[in-house]
């Protein structure tokens, strides 16, 4: 990111989810998860039928499936990482459930702009700046409020790609020293399917934006780098991930026994 400017592939995401289906649930306002992103998308086209707009669907999919099962399942505690624009904390708003957003600070204080803009009631929700290259995670996530002897849910989309490797690994770890026993974790990771040709012209646009990507995988790095950091990758097939996921880098994994 070009410091003192929010992302501009978060804006992007959100002007994408404006056209998907959303996974339903018997609770939230997902009309102000809706007002948001049409704030954040003024202006900002999104043609369907790109590869990049099927694959959001698919991604967007998957952490709504997770985020709806695991609330279901009495999770009360949600942990958006780098949550850019993500209206979830409002679209799957329960009562007892608080939600924890991370993110750079110059992000955060656009979205806040515009949530105070809106009218949208956030006091379920805490916000807190980070720059995950620099700043502690752990410590201002407990003093925020998360309690690290109750499960809670970790969030980690969209993000990993501009992270170098050892950012990466720092965050994964800091997430698990603030996560209790039975808490998940739900992330993406970018691994190297793609064609030569339209990696490099994802490279080319997210660089000239000044948010390069920095960590692509092969297919099977993702495991070792989950295990590595204290996270169980959960079997295909479990908690709503299965190979169809996998295979796009969408994992799903359970608070190990810590860092390895």
């Amino acid at each position: 990111m070009r410091k003192g400017t929010a992302s501009q592939t978060a804006r992007g995401v959100a002007a994408h989810r404006l056209s998907y289906d959303r996974a339903a649930a018997p609770y939230g306002d997902p009309r102000a998860d809706e007002a948001l992103a049409r704030d954040v998308a003024d202006g900002l086209e999104r043609p369907p039928g790109t590869p990049m707009h099927a694959y959001l669907r698919v991604r967007t999919a998957f952490f709504d499936q997770v985020a709806v099962r695991s609330i279901d399942a009495g999770i009360s505690q949600v942990v958006v990482g780098a949550a850019g624009y993500d209206g979830r904390a409002f679209r799957y708003a329960k009562p007892g459930v608080r939600w924890f957003e991370v993110d750079h600070p110059d992000t955060q204080a656009d979205k806040l702009e515009r949530l105070a803009r809106l009218g949208l009631n956030t006091g379920h929700v805490r916000f807190i700046p980070a720059d995950f290259g620099a700043d502690p995670i752990t410590e201002p996530l407990l003093a925020a409020g998360l309690d690290g002897e109750v499960p809670a849910l970790f969030l980690l989309e969209g993000v990993a790609v501009y992270l170098d490797l050892p950012t990466l690994t720092r965050v994964l770890r800091a997430f698990r020293a603030a996560a209790a026993e039975g808490s998940l974790l739900a992330i993406s990771f970018s691994v190297g399917h793609a064609s030569a040709e339209r990696r490099q012209r994802f490279q080319d646009r997210v660089a000239a934006i000044g948010e390069p990507a920095r960590t692509v995988l092969a297919a099977d790095a993702p495991l070792a780098l989950l295990a590595s950091a204290g996270w169980v990758p959960a079997p295909p097939g479990a908690d709503g991930g299965g190979e169809r996921q996998r295979s796009a880098g969408l994992l799903l994994a359970r608070a190990g026994h810590g860092p390895g």
